[in-house]
């Protein structure tokens, strides 16, 4: 199984790139041993640690994961890591990726992860131009220059696809992650993630943002995912988990100025004003009205199956498109149905 998976490594950082343009800007671990009758559970990142792990640094802090008999720990992530095959090979429990396509891909190839909850309801992608030029639809998109990262093509090519637009009819500039492009006139419209607000607001004026979710590509940000052995063998460290993790996200949405100054514990390098602007806007994207109906960490396997289906349309799957089944499983979501908040 190991050499199954790290043989596939070239495959995954292929499936990266199909969620590379939503992919965020450490090793995180107990700052005190494991209790006498806890155990250790490891959710190995697909970045650098950061307001991502808002609501799991405060659960880790404020002892939520100890109540669950659980020692959490969390792994660095970065461009030279590929979590998804360390999840795979058994060597760490869980992970965390930017971006459901990821999951998606790997499933397609055999690799046997499958997401079990879901942190952003909405992914906070988005298209962002000037408010005196502005792009809200795909159609204000026709004859003009869109910023995208060299792995966001398929992103905006799914996007005109929904829209019935031809590729042809706009113009893609390959830019970096920055809004410079934007302000010299490069560009009518750049990419990236609306949490990210520090580099949002180099813009120094007032934007539009015409997110992905808004126009019909529904993608998942941040998805947990597991092994299906871990799944079949240790649904309690998962409920646990989830219970857990609820818990200290609820207390962020409450409290999200104290929630960042027990983040900026774990990672000093953050700056405390750029991390509460940001996880502002990222509460609202994990919870909404479908957190509000199925409690934090809920995801919608219709959703999931609208996602495989159009990435099929796209010929993203090299080898065919995978099963739901194989993608995801509702049983941890589904044991910890009463126990997950339900806020939105």
């Amino acid at each position: 199984m190991i050499k199954t998976a790290f043989s596939r490594r070239s495959l995954l950082k292929t499936g990266a790139g199909l969620a590379g343009a939503l992919a965020m800007p450490a090793i995180v671990t107990s700052s005190v041993f494991a209790q006498k009758g806890t155990r250790t559970i490891n959710m190995q990142l697909g970045w650098l640690g950061g307001g991502n792990q808002l609501g799991e640094v405060a659960a880790k802090h404020l002892g939520y994961f100890e109540e669950q008999g659980l020692d959490f720990a969390i792994q660095v992530g970065g461009p030279s890591i590929d979590g998804v095959a360390i999840v795979a090979s058994g060597r760490y429990e869980i992970g965390q990726v930017s971006s459901s396509p990821s999951l998606m891909l790997a499933a397609s190839q055999g690799i046997p992860v499958k997401a079990f909850a879901v942190s952003a309801q909405e992914h906070p992608y988005a298209y962002i131009s000037l408010a005196s030029n502005p792009i809200k639809t795909p159609k204000d998109m026709i004859g003009k220059k869109i910023g995208i990262q060299a792995t966001g093509k398929v992103l905006l090519n799914a996007l005109l696809k929904k829209a019935g637009i031809p590729e042809s009819d706009v113009e893609v500039v390959v830019i970096g992650a920055d809004m410079t492009p934007l302000l010299t006139g490069q560009v009518h419209a750049a990419t990236g993630w609306l949490t990210n607000t520090t580099a949002i607001s180099a813009i120094g004026q007032e934007h539009v943002a015409m997110k992905l979710w808004d126009q019909g590509v529904q993608l998942y940000g941040n998805p947990y995912y597991a092994t299906a052995d871990t799944l079949e063998k240790d649904q309690e460290m998962l409920t646990g988990f989830l219970k857990a993790a609820g818990k200290g996200w609820e207390y962020a949405n409450s409290n999200p100025e104290a929630a960042v100054d027990l983040l900026l514990k774990e990672f000093p390098n953050l700056i405390r004003d750029d991390e509460i602007a940001a996880s502002k806007v990222l509460l609202k994207h994990i919870f909404t009205p479908a957190t509000a109906a199925g409690g934090w960490g809920t995801m919608d396997p219709a959703v999931w199956q609208g996602q495989i289906s159009l990435y099929d349309e796209l010929q993203q799957f090299s080898a065919g498109a995978p099963k739901l089944e194989n993608v995801i499983s509702m049983a941890p979501l589904e044991a910890t149905a009463a126990d997950r908040p339900k806020i939105g």
